[in-house]
């Protein structure tokens, strides 16, 4: 027992503010003195925890006088009840309006005392019951009656567990179905007082359909119960009929709103079936399947309402077929956005930014769309549609809890504001207001914490939820993805049927029942990845059929599929991110190379939904990041493994951009080159720092379209080393060691691996492959001074610095000046020499059965005829045109335009040529996953280079025009460097 000296001496302690607070409690009995009455502190603490404290103390005062000499029996139920000092004190201190109906009917409490929880089982007898024999106004008066008892008793359960912890917690979910039962059965009641005033009721059949929040079972305490009647007989009489139950349920319970009708409110209040049925078959607009979502038969005829759902229900899962559904649904919740006031934006609960229809709009568009494949989504209830959405995969699992929670928090505010007077009211308090914020907080059952009062934890958790609602709306409500699935004939979302085959044969599939195998491995079984992929796949199938091989992209998406199983945002990504579907599809169903790579390179997918990600840095600049990883790791294995793998995803990045016709051939080409050089450089560092103490300096020369930085997908690198020793090494012992440690080198990169090879190629150093793999300076001096033969000379050209010792590779190219920008350039023996090695080029190494039409880069008007034209003007004309002096073919043929040694006319059709070959080339390698010179003729790799190719047209086409740009090529070459 409580020691009296210990117990509070004013109402205060208890959260009693009022002047009349201590008159209150005397009265009822509750205190004496300066203390309260023995026994009776249970009572004032639960007073103390109901919303509105002097709101509830108010309420049982007037209820005392109200029951006068009945009063002893309710204050000992208080005092033995816990479950009743819940319910009651919580009502009393939330509902004006219901403490006023507890005034005015003071017997009432009795129905608060029972412990079972509610049974909506008994809502329809007990109405139905109360209007027995009713009709006019004593039916209204009865029902009314009835309706508000059973309504308060709805309130304090939902309540009582904010007075009393201990009482049973009643979810928000069984909350707004027990209204929604308790509007089904006043319907009824209504249906029944309706059907003894209308005369010759039983001439007609009448079923009433709830739609909206009561079809869905997740109504407000205050709403507008939305119907749509059906009718059969005579519909007169059936009109009347159910006009009576509006009127009889709107006096005594709620307005009943039918103008989700056919033709809303200027439409027959009554229809038959197949008044319903042609209306929607023919008339409806989008909004109107939407709100059929929610219907289902509530009273009336159980048969008629039956058939009712019959004929609608499949348009409602067919309705994401119209055209342009998805964006008129957006654009209607946007209107309805767009009548909120500004001021009232952030404070309206249900239509405002972040507010209830933001989640509503969202679950209905993704049911409406996904629903037609899948059956389990075709729920009502919101709660209950965004778990299953949740379950299937369509959203993400913390998605679907988030906006779970966000909703139900934002429902039972709406609840309880509800509750205070009775009316609709969706509008949060403003900050402000102070009193509101702390009735609203304690009512929802928030407390005080971290310093923050009641009111300042609501209005941060208000806010919280309110962003959450609009970040996770606008992410899900306008997910592109959305509008590809809805563009699929509900037919096609059936994988299984039996004219799936003939349909991916009419997409354009050439083995439709291997394309059925892909899909049935991929969607296989019941767990949430067969639900995304059985919703993905209609979009991709249709996304496949445009690419220039469907078939491959099916079985390349399986296999990425696959590798991906375990990667858990693999599937996520591709769900919400609509361009990244689109441009794997475009990937997939194109390229060989890209799945090879994206197995095991996937965190390159994600940049697929950004396009600047995806284009990248600077190409120039491309290769630092890696540079500086690889240099973290001292393992030599290590770091050579993680420059491999950064050039994978860089080699991925590039071909995803480039296929996608996002970067420009010269990103294309620097990318590639600098990367290999960034690999190579990385590769070199590792090696040396494993090596010990440097026995000498090793500088690397880029030779060939690497020198050039011309370098394409399936390009080896062509390079030469030259050392230098370190002081008090000799040149033998020099050599001996950057030998051994370029040999470790090209070992590490040119391990096999599933990644296009990494060759380093040292053919062009002096004396070819049986010369010494590195040199010194002086060596390569002396060579080239006695020894260099014309194609040398030639080959230097394209010679830079790509890694090293930055100061030795320099004074190498000073070195070479001389000898590849001869002085006074070429006598005519020289150019008739190279002349004759180009055309022996042509004739022995342009290899047996190839087309010279299409060999791109051997054949007329290719590659080799464009540099080799170019780089016979550099050698001729370098020591006076310092524009020539460049590796790059590009730059170099534009300086000599500048310089007037080829006309415009002329660069422009060899840069075209040139331009069209390298292309080509990347384009094969993209296309068949390795490299080669010769160009498809037919079948789907020359649709997939066409296509690579960015070119529209047909293959063919695209062949026609590739050999008429070569061919104005080569009738330039022919006149430049052959002189003819």
């Amino acid at each position: 027992m409580t020691d009296p000296a210990r117990l509070p001496t004013s109402p205060a302690r208890f959260g009693l503010t009022e002047a009349r607070s201590g008159e209150h409690l005397h009265a009822a009995g509750w205190w004496e003195g300066r203390r309260p009455s023995e026994g009776n502190e249970p009572i004032l603490v639960a007073l103390s925890r109901s919303p509105d404290p002097d709101l509830a103390l108010r309420g049982v005062d007037r209820l005392r006088e109200a029951l006068g000499d009945a009063w002893p029996e309710l204050d000992q139920a208080l005092r033995d009840s816990e479950a009743l000092r819940g319910r009651l004190l919580a009502v009393l201190g939330s509902s004006t309006a219901l403490s006023d109906f507890l005034v005015a009917n003071p017997d009432r409490w009795h129905g608060l005392v029972d412990d079972e929880p509610v049974d909506a089982r008994l809502f329809a007898p007990a109405l139905v019951a109360a209007v027995e024999g009713l009709t006019g106004a004593d039916a209204v008066k009865a029902l009314r009656l009835e309706y508000r008892a059973l309504l308060c008793r709805i309130a304090a359960a939902d309540l009582a567990h904010v007075v009393e912890p201990e009482q049973l917690y009643v979810n928000y979910d069984d909350v707004a179905s027990l209204l929604s039962d308790l509007a089904v059965a006043a319907l009824r009641a209504a249906l029944d007082v309706a059907g003894r005033q209308v005369p010759r009721s039983d001439e007609c059949r009448l079923a009433v359909i709830a739609m909206g929040k009561c079809g869905a079972r997740e109504l407000n305490y205050v709403s507008d119960v939305d119907v749509v009647f059906v009718g059969e007989g005579d519909l007169a009489v059936a009109t009347r009929l159910a006009g009576a139950v509006m009127q009889v349920a709107g006096q005594a319970c709620f307005e009943v709103d039918a103008a989700l009708r056919p033709e809303g409110k200027a439409g027959a209040l009554v229809r038959t079936l197949d008044g319903h049925a042609t209306y929607y078959q023919r008339w409806a607009r989008t909004w109107e399947f939407q709100a059929l979502l929610k219907a289902r038969p509530v009273a009336g005829d159980e048969e008629l309402g039956r058939r009712y759902m019959d004929v609608v229900r499949p348009l409602v899962w067919t309705a994401a077929e119209r055209e342009d559904f998805v964006p008129d649904v957006q654009a209607m919740r946007r209107r309805v956005e767009d009548h909120v006031p500004a001021d009232l934006t952030d404070r309206e609960l249900k239509l405002g930014r972040g507010g209830l229809r933001d989640v509503e709009f969202a679950v209905q568009l993704l049911q409406l769309v996904h629903g037609r494949g899948d059956e389990e989504l075709r729920i009502t209830t919101t709660t209950q549609a965004l778990a299953a959405l949740g379950r299937g995969g369509y959203i993400g699992r913390a998605d679907a809890a988030d906006f779970g929670r966000a909703y139900r928090f934002l429902r039972t505010l709406e609840h309880r504001l509800q509750l205070q007077r009775l009316l609709r009211t969706h509008l949060f308090p403003a900050d402000d207001d102070v009193a509101a914020l702390r009735w609203l907080a304690r009512a929802s059952g928030l407390q005080a914490e971290g310093g923050l009062s009641e009111g300042q934890v609501l209005l941060t958790e208000f806010r919280k939820r309110a962003n959450q609602v609009r970040r996770l709306h606008e992410k899900l409500f306008y997910r592109p993805l959305l509008q590809a699935v809805a563009n699929v004939p509900t037919e096609a979302l059936r994988l299984t049927t039996s004219q799936a085959a003939a349909r991916l044969a009419a997409l354009g599939y050439a083995a439709p029942d291997g394309a059925l195998k892909h899909i049935e491995a991929l969607t296989r079984g019941v767990s949430r990845r067969a639900r995304i992929q059985t919703a993905l796949l209609p979009v991709l199938l249709d996304l496949f059929a445009t690419t220039p091989d469907p078939d491959r992209g099916l079985l390349a998406y399986r296999k990425v599929s696959e590798a991906l199983a375990e990667t858990p945002w693999y599937l996520r990504l591709l769900r919400d991110e609509g361009t990244v579907v689109d441009r794997l599809a475009a990937l997939l169903g194109t390229s060989k190379l890209v799945p090879d790579l994206l197995v095991r390179a996937p965190e390159v997918l994600p940049l697929l939904a950004d396009t600047d990600a995806l284009v990248g840095r600077d190409p120039m600049t491309i290769g630092n990041p890696l540079r500086s990883a690889v240099s973290r790791y001292r393992d030599l294995d290590r770091a050579v493994t993680a420059a491999r793998s950064l050039r994978r995803q860089e080699l991925l990045r590039v071909a995803s951009a480039d296929l996608l016709g996002l970067v420009p051939l010269r990103t294309v080409c620097v990318s590639l080159s600098e990367v290999w050089v960034a690999v190579l450089q990385a590769a070199l560092d590792a090696v040396v720092r494993s090596a010990g103490e440097p026995a000498a300096s090793i500088a690397v020369i880029g030779m060939g379209r690497l020198g050039g930085r011309e370098l394409g997908y399936g390009s080896d690198a062509d390079v030469m080393f030259v050392c230098e020793p370190a002081p008090g090494v000799s040149d033998a012992d020099a050599a001996r060691y950057a030998s051994s440690v370029v040999e470790q080198v090209r070992r590490l990169l040119s391990a096999p691996s599933q990644d296009p090879p990494l060759q380093v190629d040292t053919d062009l150093r002096p004396e070819g492959r049986q010369g010494p793999l590195v040199r010194t300076l002086d060596s390569y001096r002396a060579y080239y001074a006695q020894w260099a033969e014309l194609w040398e000379a030639q080959a230097l050209l394209r010679a830079r610095v790509i890694g090293g010792d930055a100061d030795l590779g320099a004074r190498f190219v000073e070195m070479i000046d001389p000898v590849r920008y001869p002085a006074k350039g070429l006598d005519a023996g020289a150019v008739r020499e190279i002349r004759r090695i180009k055309a022996r080029v042509e004739a022995e190494r342009l290899p047996r059965g190839a087309d010279p039409s299409t060999h791109t880069k051997l054949g007329r008007g290719g590659l080799a005829d464009v540099e080799w034209t170019v780089q016979l003007l550099q050698l001729q004309h370098a020591f006076e045109v310092p524009g020539l002096r460049t590796p790059s073919t590009v730059r170099g043929l534009r300086a000599a335009t500048e310089a007037g040694l080829v006309s415009e006319d002329d660069s422009s059709a060899l840069r075209e040529a040139w331009e069209v070959a390298t292309r080509a080339r990347n384009a094969v390698m993209l296309v068949k996953g390795k490299a080669g010179d010769q160009l498809p003729t037919v079948g789907r790799d020359l649709a997939g280079v066409a296509s690579a190719m960015g070119h529209a047209g047909e293959p063919g086409e695209f062949l026609d025009a590739y050999r008429r740009t070569t061919r104005r090529a080569r009738a330039v070459i022919e006149r430049i460097f052959y002189g003819s």
